[in-house]
């Protein structure tokens, strides 16, 4: 079995692989974020813009995501705390030059239209 890239023990195909096809929406600010990992580990550029909030998505190009995901190696996830619409998560990560690095994000969610939606993130 293939385990999903967020690290929630599951199969990336029962996990964030059907809402990074769209087949269905994450159901919480945490499965949302997890599954933005798992977009990033996968390249999956149109999943993080989709998934950005409206408000926000003029500051987050396409080219610049993608960019930043494919020149990392991603590692691991892991989710420190959460609540209804926040996460704060350690992603772990290998640079071109394969150092690696920690980021340490405080994120916060939207929900409209029963979709969650990245809003922005403070970095620790």
């Amino acid at each position: 079995m293939n385990f999903c890239y967020c690290d929630s023990q599951k199969s990336f195909k029962d996990c964030c692989e059907p809402y990074i096809k769209g087949l269905k929406n994450a159901p919480t600010a945490e499965a949302l974020m997890r599954s933005r990992y798992s977009a990033y580990a996968t390249h999956q550029a149109d999943y993080l813009v989709a998934t950005t909030h409206v408000s926000q998505r003029a500051l987050h190009s396409k080219e610049d995501i993608l960019l930043w995901a494919t020149c990392n190696q991603w590692q691991k996830l892991e989710v420190l705390k959460s609540t209804a619409t926040t996460v704060e998560f350690k992603a772990y990560y290998l640079d071109s030059n394969k150092k690696p690095h920690i980021h340490h994000e405080f994120s916060t969610f939207i929900k409209e239209n029963d979709i969650w939606f990245y809003v922005d993130g403070e970095y620790r």
